[in-house]
């Protein structure tokens, strides 16, 4: 049995031309030009009637009763219909004169006669011109592209919605065209008749299952949420893909085709256009927008927030179209489960963001990196933050309703920089929040270490990671701003400086600040204290890492600036003093060159296992050195 719809717009009472009850159509108003009917126009309106409705009886054994008159000619299938009208309005004469007349009963006849093979003609057109109909087909026509031009002008093959579609649209358009025009014309005429009721149910039967036929293809189903407690996520994940692609065409196409052909082949009654379109697409695309809820229901975690975040931005991209759709109040129920499906997500998403910093906040790794390099929480989390940041549009809306507590000194401080713009302030706010708690868990982190020079590095080399991710994406950038890069990039340059000190710092004291005049002895005491603590500084630092060439070639350069250009000073003015000396290659171990060569291969983490490594380098140019210093004396 046939589903009954919320609306009765065709009731039993609804009327009908029937032979046998003549006074039944006294009830239908009259037409409004019935009164330029005469007795000689009434009686030509019967007559020419009676010939074209009786050679298309479908109950005759002629080849009418096989033969489509849409599909035999257009040009008999529009005096039928013009015949049918003046049928009407010369039945509405009769019925102003003399409701008992013979020639009523015939025109009620003749009147069902039409009526049935207009059914017949309706179901042919919707059941075989699929093609035609198809809701892409129709999505390409505007809602007044084909308007009335069945009843204005249309002769034979040269149809008139053919000559207003010209060249501009394609044959499938115009023949999807002329197939709506039949549809709205054969509408019109059955439901001004009083056989609305028989057209409707055809149509809503036809064109629901072609909705419900498009949705399985692209993979929807009736969703339940048993289904989804059983499914693992990797299939879910497969299904959200999937949904995202169906929904667009969905709405954009299937509904909103639907919508047009409904509101054109209808668009004599607003109630009918409504009860049609509700019939059919109501069901569906209130279970379609019930899939975004389901999933948000599921167990929450931050692995899965893109795909929510997707899911989100997938039915905000719709909206303006779902809006336009389900306009009518009857089918509200589409934008309330898809505002509600809205709802739920966000609160899904934010939830996973929550799980998410809880999750940088509880790591409890302990070990430390080696040399001091870039820890993988730094590297999976600025990649979360990152891949975050993309999807601005989203988070903006979820965090403007779900501001971060300035409760915090440590926080207000650290977004003091931030630019104070509504959405978008929240959204810098959360991620410069988001930054700062991977930050003081790295500081933690750095006291695992128990040499500070390794501490420093370790920061500096996260924090520059952290700096690099956030200037290589323009959303970070734009999110963070300038003001926020150039105070972390001081930073940066402290935690360098830091490091410098501590682990070089022997090195740099290790010769007079200022080479006054030295005694042989003097300048012998300094050689020694500057090469043990050079190798002793080489040997430590060797097995430290900077994994960014960049910072790295920028931290030797430093390093090599204040070594080498003090070692060179004193040694181009020491060593022609010690140029007597015995075994001086064994006091005098370093060219300033070779100090730089030493340099410069540090931060690679290839650790120097011991002094002899150091020195058998320089020791190979010890004679050079011998011969220079000899030549300087």
């Amino acid at each position: 049995m046939e589903k009954k719809s919320k609306f009765s717009f065709f009731s039993s009472s609804s009327p009908k031309f029937h032979p046998s009850s003549p006074s039944s159509f006294s009830s239908y108003p009259p037409s409004p030009l019935h009164h330029v009917f005469t007795q000689s126009t009434m009686e030509d309106a019967i007559e020419k009637a009676e010939v074209i409705i009786k050679k298309w009886d479908p109950n005759t054994p002629s080849f009418t009763k096989i033969v489509s008159l849409f599909n035999h000619s257009r040009k008999e299938a529009k005096e039928f219909i013009r015949c049918v009208r003046d049928l009407r309005k010369a039945m509405h004469f009769l019925v102003s004169q003399d409701s008992q007349t013979p020639q009523l009963a015939l025109a009620q006849t003749l009147m069902q006669i039409a009526m049935t093979r207009l059914e017949k003609e309706f179901f042919q057109i919707l059941s075989s011109n699929r093609d035609k109909l198809d809701p892409e087909s129709v999505s390409g026509q505007s809602s007044t592209s084909t308007n009335s031009e069945f009843e204005d002008d249309f002769d034979d093959e040269d149809d008139f919605e053919m000559k207003k579609a010209g060249n501009s649209i394609t044959k499938v358009e115009k023949a999807s065209a002329v197939v709506m025009s039949d549809l709205k014309a054969i509408a019109e005429c059955m439901i001004s008749c009083g056989y609305g009721k028989e057209c409707i149910k055809i149509y809503k039967r036809i064109r629901k299952s072609i909705v419900d036929e498009g949705l399985s293809l692209l993979g929807i189903e009736a969703y339940k949420g048993s289904r989804f407690h059983r499914t693992d996520w990797v299939t879910l994940e497969h299904m959200i893909k999937n949904w995202i692609k169906a929904a667009k065409i969905g709405v954009t196409t299937l509904f909103r085709g639907e919508k047009l052909l409904c509101d054109h082949v209808f668009s004599a009654s607003n109630s009918t256009r409504e009860s049609c379109f509700y019939e059919i697409a109501n069901e569906a695309a209130t279970n379609l927008f019930k899939f975004p809820e389901f999933v948000a229901k599921e167990k929450k975690s931050h692995e899965r927030i893109f795909s929510l975040m997707d899911l989100m931005a997938a039915i905000s991209d719709l909206w303006t179209d779902i809006e336009m759709i389900f306009h009518f109040d009857s089918v509200a129920d589409v934008k309330s489960q898809a505002l509600t499906s809205i709802e739920k997500l966000k609160v899904s998403i934010h939830s996973a963001l929550t799980d998410f910093e809880s999750t940088v906040h509880k790591d409890s790794s302990k070990t430390p990196t080696p040399g001091g390099g870039i820890h993988k929480l730094t590297r999976s989390t600025m990649s979360f933050i990152s891949s975050l940041s993309e999807h601005r549009s989203v988070l903006s809306e979820i965090l403007a309703e779900h501001p971060l507590p300035r409760n915090s000194r440590l926080l207000e401080s650290y977004v003091t920089t931030l630019e104070d713009e509504e959405h978008s302030h929240a959204l810098s706010v959360h991620f410069a929040w988001l930054i700062l708690v991977l930050l003081c868990k790295l500081d933690t982190k750095a006291e695992h270490y128990k040499d500070v020079s390794l501490s420093y590095l370790f920061i500096a080399n996260n924090l520059y990671f952290i700096l690099e991710t956030v200037s290589s994406s323009s959303n970070l950038r734009d999110l963070l701003g300038e003001d926020w890069i150039t105070k972390h990039d001081d930073k940066l340059s402290a935690y360098m400086a830091n490091y410098e000190i501590s682990a070089w710092s022997y090195v740099y004291m290790s010769l007079p600040e200022e080479p006054t005049d030295l005694s042989p002895e003097e300048a012998k005491m300094y050689f020694r204290s500057f090469h043990t603590a050079f190798e002793e500084a080489y040997m430590k630092q060797s097995s430290r890492v900077v994994p960014d060439s960049k910072l790295r070639d920028e931290l030797k350069v430093s390093i090599a600036r204040k070594i080498v250009s003090q070692y060179r000073e004193f040694y181009r003015k020491y060593l022609p003093m010690l140029g007597q000396e015995k075994n001086i290659e064994m006091l005098v171990r370093f060219k300033p060159d070779n100090l730089e060569n030493y340099i410069s291969d540090l931060f690679h983490g290839t650790p120097i296992l011991s002094s002899s490594s150091v020195s058998s380098t320089s020791s190979s140019s010890s004679t050079s050195w011998l011969s220079l210093g000899r030549v300087l004396g």
